[in-house]
């Protein structure tokens, strides 16, 4: 029984790798801190894809290095290093490029327009209509006719720009471009919305 315990607990290691693993631990975390540090970062709910990538890519090469004896940390900080530069130049690419942001991070979609919901847009963008409630919800939306627009960003968060209800007309710059592309607002206007 108590052999049986051991194997569980220490499996084919000795207590001593116990120290080895603290000493793994503290190099390793405070290594991957500081590269994290340099490239910045946000909180999860506003990963986007490429950032996702890389909290999946560390967390493989870190949680590795920890606690497998025979995976060296001079080969496991050199896959971190190189994940953190791989991140970093697209991080580069997409501040330099419209295209290439685009094509790593999505575009943002109109998803509602005057109160009208685009569902070609939300399937396609793999939420359902009670999913965009519940999002519009969270806004404090408790009407469709209060939106003017509702724009699911490439994070997944959904910005919602309402009606001004003392003038009630369009307040400038927040819906010219760059907040929402120019070519989104003649697409807004096509078939798929619900209720036209």
């Amino acid at each position: 029984m108590l052999a049986e315990l051991t194997r569980i607990f220490l499996g084919d290691q000795d207590l001593t790798f116990m120290v080895e693993i603290l000493f793994r631990t503290v190099i390793i975390y405070f290594y991957t801190l500081s590269l994290l540090r340099w490239i910045g970062g946000r909180s999860v709910a506003q990963l986007s894809i490429v950032e996702f990538l890389l909290v999946i890519a560390i967390g493989s090469a870190v949680g590795d290095s920890l606690f497998y004896p025979d995976v060296p940390l001079l080969p496991a900080m050199a896959a971190i290093l190189l994940v953190v530069l791989f991140n970093k130049f697209i991080d580069l690419a997409i501040q330099r490029s419209d295209r290439l942001s685009n094509f790593f991070e999505g575009r943002p979609q109109i998803v509602v327009t005057n109160g009208q919901v685009h569902l070609h847009k939300i399937r396609s963008q793999g939420i359902g209509l009670s999913e965009l409630h519940l999002k519009l919800r969270d806004k404090g939306v408790t009407d469709l006719a209060e939106v003017r627009y509702a724009v699911l960003e490439p994070n997944g968060v959904l910005s919602v720009l309402t009606h001004d209800k003392a003038t009630d007309k369009l307040a400038t710059g927040l819906f010219e471009s760059p907040a929402v592309p120019a070519d989104e607002f003649g697409a807004a206007t096509d078939a798929g919305v619900r209720g036209s």
